[in-house]
């Protein structure tokens, strides 16, 4: 069974679908290449919603060296409302200063001249290397070029997915169908993944009625269970954004429960699809901490785990040292006792109150895959950090990303 098998198993999750932003009835979208890469490959995307609603609801970085793109976009959608979306590849607009910020209003008073709208309800996401400012011409002969793009359905999801990738390998889509409405998705993310709120860049759309205020509630719950649980490298990013928006055009009102369920498990695939296609990876590691004393200290304890570089080499080594989850364990404020401690590695228990399990030749780290629960023994909470292995690639990708 699939991490994401498991996650909606157990938490009594629906299944989902590969639909993208374009859709869900009311969007169109489109990804173009504007040469802000030097690969000619798509580096421009942009999404409209075409109604009859326009209500969003979106959560940020909480980075406070945060992006021109993210203190706009804050900005913009604070009044419930978005009619587009823009975004970039190829460079993040972070560290500009105020002509950095200039740049992104004119992104989007340019994509406002297309639609015909409101600038302020142009939202802007720009992902990319820090500290450069962004080739204006491009940007506009991006936005230009996407908006003669424009359509409905899977090859306009296909291609605007692929305009936000960087040092992705794949795009990444998903979605859910409701019950006479849809939910659809796209995101970028390979590096950097240590989110709070937000993983990234994420633009998900839905032709549900539903309010502002649904939407944020829905978002937020959804949120808290999938990008705020991915943890690459434990480096959040200065841009990380995730966007939700309803056109309202499938005439259905959900209950605010069912979508919920629905979007989540939405970002949870997304999520996970992120940690897939993590930099270099060649492990990816599912780090459960049950019985513990709150959901907090489970989170707690799965996170100082999985951004532990010691475990992390372990396992792209191949080698169960569950030494190395228990130091990384005992330097947390969760409640436990030491010598209550246990601790499985791909079902295998290694750890026993604290000692010596089972023989650790026994755990084969072989797969991909890679399953660690802690068990706290104090109480009935958990939670699962999903994380990856540190790599010899992945040194090397980020050692010669701005080269």
């Amino acid at each position: 069974m699939s991490f994401l098998e498991a996650f909606l198993a157990d938490n009594n999750l629906p299944s989902t679908v590969l639909l993208g932003v374009a859709d869900p009835q009311g969007f169109r979208a489109a990804g173009v290449p504007a040469g802000l890469k030097s690969t000619g490959k798509p580096d421009v995307s942009l999404v409209v919603n075409d109604g009859p609603l326009h209500n969003a609801a979106a959560v940020f970085t909480t980075n406070r060296v945060a992006a021109a793109p993210v203190l706009w976009s804050k900005q913009a959608v604070s009044d419930g409302r978005a009619d587009a979306v823009l975004l970039n590849s190829g460079g993040a607009n972070a560290c500009t200063g105020a002509e950095g910020f200039q740049n992104t209003h004119a992104s989007a008073e340019k994509t406002a001249e297309l639609l015909g709208i409101s600038a302020g309800d142009v939202l802007v996401c720009s992902t990319g290397l820090i500290g450069e400012q962004l080739p204006m011409d491009k940007i506009f002969a991006g936005a230009t070029d996407a908006h003669a793009q424009l359509a409905s359905g899977e090859a306009a999801s296909a291609s605007a997915a692929a305009g936000i990738m960087t040092t992705d390998t794949v795009s990444k889509r998903a979605g859910f169908e409701g019950a006479g409405y849809r939910i659809g998705g796209m995101a970028k993310g390979a590096g950097m993944l240590a989110p709070a709120l937000a993983t990234m860049l994420v633009v998900i759309t839905t032709d549900a009625v539903l309010e502002p205020a649904q939407l944020d509630e829905a978002l937020r719950a959804a949120t808290a269970v999938s990008f705020d649980r991915a943890d690459a490298d434990g480096c959040m990013s200065t841009n990380d954004t995730v966007i939700l928006m309803a056109s309202g055009a499938s005439g259905v009102a959900p209950d605010l429960e069912e979508f919920t369920k629905g979007l989540t498990s939405t970002c949870v695939d997304l999520a996970l699809q992120l940690m897939h296609d993590a930099e270099g990876a060649s492990h990816e590691i599912a780090v459960r901490t049950f019985n513990a004393a709150s959901v907090e200290d489970a989170l707690e304890v799965s996170r100082a785990v999985s951004r532990s570089n010691l475990f992390k080499t372990a396992i792209f080594g191949n080698d169960p040292n569950w030494g190395r989850v228990l130091s990384a364990t005992g330097t947390t404020k969760a409640a436990f006792e030491p010598e209550n401690l246990n601790v499985f590695m791909n079902g295998v228990q290694v750890c026993r109150n604290g000692g010596l399990g089972e023989d650790r030749s026994n755990v084969d780290l072989t797969g991909r895959t890679v399953t660690v629960d802690i068990d706290l023994g104090v109480g009935d909470a958990e939670a699962t950090i999903w994380t990856n292995d540190l790599t010899h690639e992945y040194v090397h990708e980020n050692s010669a990303y701005s080269s």
